[in-house]
């Protein structure tokens, strides 16, 4: 993205694959993630599962989510950027906001703890591997315990 620095292209294409979620735009999500290589595979977790290796398959579990899911929001909060040459890893709280279940009305809302590892590539930055990881602690229930010790 001319003019910008990178770490400014890094948070935008952060930001991006966060809304090719959201609208579910599997085209945009395939552009985001890298493609495999001899050395370097895509990777994600997505909270609660098991890791997936290549791009075949991380983006097969997107497209799962994208058909399985009337509406989903991401706030993102404590974005972090970290740069280390050809590398770079964005860090963030995901604010999941999603339709409440069958028997409820509104919506449900939840934390996820992201690390999104960014690679350059001849073709720009690529999304290298996504890790997301619930929060089941409180913020205050995690003071109290370090009080504690």
């Amino acid at each position: 993205m001319p003019g910008m620095t990178d770490i400014e292209e890094l948070e935008a294409l952060n930001e991006a694959f966060y809304h090719a979620f959201e609208s579910g735009d599997l085209d945009k999500m395939s552009e985001i993630w890298i493609e495999d290589t001899e050395d370097r595979v895509a990777m994600c977790v997505h909270p609660g599962w098991a890791m997936l290796s290549g791009r075949a398959g991380v983006l097969r579990s997107w497209a799962l989510f994208m058909a399985n899911t009337t509406y989903i929001q991401f706030v993102l909060t404590d974005v972090r950027t970290m740069l280390c040459g050809d590398v770079a890893v964005v860090t963030c709280t995901e604010d999941v906001l999603v339709p409440a279940g069958a028997d409820e009305v509104g919506f449900a809302a939840g934390l996820v703890v992201a690390s999104n590892t960014f690679i350059r590539t001849e073709a720009g930055w690529r999304l290298w591997m996504h890790h997301g990881s619930p929060i089941l602690q409180a913020e205050d229930e995690v003071e109290a315990d370090d009080h504690e010790r």
